[in-house]
């Protein structure tokens, strides 16, 4: 077995350094994803009429950095608006008049949670909910509505064509 390993030296190193960027990947992946969401933060809710494009997992963001992660998401069975709960990093202290709009990063990009400031100098605690809240838009229902008025069609396209005079 040592002949072995003696002449195959090379191979033997570079199966370890392959296996040690495997173990190195792994843990960058786990870290990056954050699995476990915010391990230092509070909790606190918000109510939305449309959350297309949101997950768990999806990035909550104050003036575009990443302040935490939506945790949970249900459905009020009674007002049937969506329910997300979004784990805050403990650093960050919102005002109780924060709002939150579910935008997106581009038209190819993924949505995420805005949330908005206000200026209450009262803060949101562990349990409280944002009520100012604004839902996703429908970019198929909106480009749809855009190339559906695109015909070029006037406002007096319906009322009756005037007979042309005489040609001089």
């Amino acid at each position: 077995m040592r002949a072995l390993f003696k002449e195959n030296i090379i191979e033997a190193l570079i199966g370890a350094g392959v296996l040690l960027l495997a173990i190195w990947f792994v843990t960058f992946a786990y870290d990056r994803t954050q699995r476990g969401g915010v391990s230092d933060g509070y909790t606190i809710s918000a109510r939305f009429p449309n959350t297309s494009g949101v997950s768990v997992g999806t990035d909550v963001r104050v003036s575009g950095l990443k302040v935490g992660t939506v945790a949970d998401e249900m459905l009020d069975t009674t007002t049937y608006q969506a329910v997300l709960k979004l784990t805050i990093d403990s650093a960050v202290k919102l005002p109780l008049d924060t709002s939150a709009a579910i935008t997106s990063e581009g038209i190819l990009g993924g949505n995420y949670i805005s949330l908005a400031p206000g200026g209450d100098p009262e803060m949101l605690r562990e349990g409280d909910e944002i009520t100012d809240t604004q839902g996703a838009v429908d970019m198929m229902g909106l480009i749809g509505s855009v190339i559906n008025q695109s015909g070029g069609a006037s406002e007096d396209a319906d009322a009756p064509a005037e007979e042309a005079g005489p040609a001089q």
